[in-house]
């Protein structure tokens, strides 16, 4: 936790209603809240129509891509959109919606509503990411103030939590937290932080250090903080979630966290768990595809554990 650097000061959510409307089924919120001074995030919560009682929660973090928490509420807009949420089967939010769930999805520091290229005095040359990944842009600028994106996200995460949680509607005991890639990342941090997260769900986000970061350069300014491979290695953060229930979705052809490496990650969180007299708590999706939301076990798994 030492590696994030210095963390955000906590504010007053102050949140605010935008919007609400029915559709799938559901109730759809978009919701604006502090998350430090000067600073806001929007969000949507979706839960079902007309469902009694209070209901449990998932927070469902986006990964990668353009469009942020759209993708994983189901925005299918525009033909962009859609075609994101088909390849990556990316809709899990709204899915778990459907599925009798409340839902909440943000969007993490530089994407969707908060990525600066949607701000008006953005440059290509100058001012932005000349065409790298924003992402190691963001990281040298929160290098600057001794922090890093990846605490921040957490920091925000953290927010958005303290408001779901506090809903009439839903039961903070019974909270959940899904992810797909960078949203898998942010699964596993937020459930190590924040011990109000009783089932974590993992989608592709399973493999080594020296594979996907040093092997495939596949990392970014976002996932990683100063010394943490020194301290450790993905499979060490997936099982500090001990012994608390973990889904760990792995796709056969995902050509960003290669099969035999997710793998070899999720045989080293099972001698964890073995450990930690929790493997019955450990559960494996080895789907037939590519980096994807497998969405086999997804539903089953949070009704038992939530």
């Amino acid at each position: 936790m030492a590696t994030l650097g210095l963390m955000p000061e906590p504010v007053p959510l102050n949140p605010e209603l935008l919007v609400e409307w029915r559709e799938d089924g559901l109730i759809k919120r978009k919701i604006i809240f502090d998350v430090e001074q000067g600073l806001s995030a929007t969000s949507y919560v979706f839960r079902p129509d007309n469902a009694p009682g209070r209901l449990p929660a998932i927070f469902a973090c986006h990964g990668h891509g353009p469009f942020g928490k759209e993708a994983v509420m189901g925005n299918r807009g525009t033909p962009e959109m859609a075609a994101n949420i088909a390849f990556h089967n990316y809709d899990y939010g709204l899915q778990m919606a459907k599925a009798g769930f409340v839902t909440m999805a943000i969007d993490w520091r530089g994407f969707g509503e908060r990525d600066d290229r949607r701000k008006p005095h953005y440059r290509t040359v100058g001012g932005g990411n000349a065409g790298g990944d924003l992402c190691n842009v963001h990281f040298l600028r929160a290098a600057i103030l001794g922090r890093t994106v990846l605490g921040m996200d957490i920091h925000d995460g953290i927010c958005a939590l303290n408001y779901l949680s506090g809903l009439d509607f839903v039961d903070p005991r019974r909270i959940g937290v899904m992810g797909l890639s960078f949203g898998g990342t942010m699964a596993v941090w937020l459930s190590i932080i924040d011990q109000r997260i009783t089932a974590t769900d993992i989608i592709c986000y399973s493999d080594l250090f020296a594979n996907f970061g040093i092997r495939d350069v596949n990392f970014c300014g976002s996932q990683i903080t100063p010394g943490l491979y020194a301290l450790c290695d993905v499979p060490d953060l997936h099982g500090l979630v001990a012994p608390r229930p973990l889904l760990v979705e792995i796709g056969i052809h995902d050509e960003c966290f290669q099969c035999e490496g997710a793998l070899a990650c999720f045989h080293e969180v099972e001698k964890i768990y073995e450990a930690a007299g929790a493997r019955q708590s450990l559960v494996l999706d080895l789907f037939p595809g590519e980096h994807s939301w497998g969405a086999r076990e997804s539903v089953n798994y949070f009704r038992k554990y939530l």
